[in-house]
């Protein structure tokens, strides 16, 4: 009688198991609800028969019928985080750039809060005329920090600070020689070298992605002391030449930039920001002469307008 008291007490206390199916998130796991307090009560477990003397073979319980696992859930697509340079902008300049395959057309875009570089088009160097000014400006603002030079050190008929302002902000070529010159040719393609920049200053060649490498290398103060940074900076606000790249640049994104113009060559170089998102984006072109300067003019319109309306 005991070894059947002992089987029918064994097989009350076996519990039926339960398996509860999760649903998983993209992020974390979600608890299965808890029933509220005034819910329906759980059933009362079933009570065992009293054993007698003659106890009767125990009835057998039916297994559990097993639970099928939940259908798993495709996690849905993390949203683009703000100011990403997405494929869908990449395929907007691409297919601009194509549509004007009349001209040589190259693009460079960094963003400044990770490095990343984007280009586009012709990837090779252009005579970069004008926008190599701010090279220049920038190794010269080098010598005046290591105590070689001065912004007060006479230059020409003006003091050497104000053939720098002259030559970003006005675009001086005269300023620009004078510049050029005390800094020495082989001083500041060493300097260029230095920064990671090829760059020859008698053909005076960038390619887009180098030129926008200076000017992000300048604006996250990789170049130059802040002081030295915001003045360089200020230049290239209210230039002689806004029709370019700050011509389709709406209200609340600051510009920052040096236009380029040469013969067949139309650039133009800056710096775009709202003060929370920030880019390097340059534009270099050649076409046939300036008789075409218009038709690109609208060109770096169209590029300018996918890139702020992309990323701000």
């Amino acid at each position: 009688m005991l070894t059947a008291f002992a089987a029918i007490l064994a097989l009350t206390l076996t519990a039926t198991v339960y398996s509860a199916a999760h649903a998983r998130s993209a992020s974390d796991f979600v608890s299965a609800p808890t029933a509220p307090a005034d819910g329906p009560a759980a059933a009362e477990p079933t009570t065992a028969a009293t054993p007698t003397a003659a106890a009767a073979a125990p009835t057998p319980v039916a297994p559990a019928t097993p639970v099928a696992p939940a259908t798993p859930v495709a996690a849905a697509p993390a949203p683009t985080a703000a100011g990403t340079v997405t494929p869908a902008l990449d395929a907007q300049i691409n297919a601009i750039i194509d549509a004007n395959n009349g001209y040589q057309i190259g693009v460079a875009l960094i963003d400044l809060s990770d490095g990343s570089t984007h280009q586009y088009g012709v990837q090779e160097p252009f005579e970069a005329a004008s926008t190599a000014k701010v090279l220049s400006a920038v190794a010269y603002y080098h010598l005046v920090e290591t105590g070689a030079a001065s912004l007060d050190d006479p230059l020409g008929d003006y003091t050497s600070g104000f053939q720098i302002k002259e030559m970003i902000q006005d675009s001086d070529n005269d300023s620009w020689s004078l510049i050029m010159d005390t800094i020495g040719h082989p001083e500041l393609q060493a300097y260029a070298t230095s920064i990671g920049i090829s760059y020859d200053p008698e053909n005076n060649t960038l390619t887009p992605g180098e030129m926008a490498s200076i000017m992000a290398g300048l604006y996250n103060g990789k170049l130059l002391d802040q002081q030295d940074t915001a003045q360089l900076l200020s230049y290239m606000q209210n230039t002689n030449y806004e029709s370019l790249i700050p011509a389709a640049v709406p209200a609340g994104i600051t510009v920052f930039h040096k236009y380029g113009l040469l013969d067949d060559e139309l650039h133009d170089a800056s710096i775009l920001t709202n003060g929370t998102n920030s880019y390097a984006f340059v534009v270099y072109t050649k076409g046939q002469d300036e008789s075409d300067i218009p038709a690109r003019t609208d060109i770096f319109h169209q590029l300018t307008q996918a890139v702020v309306g992309g990323l701000f």
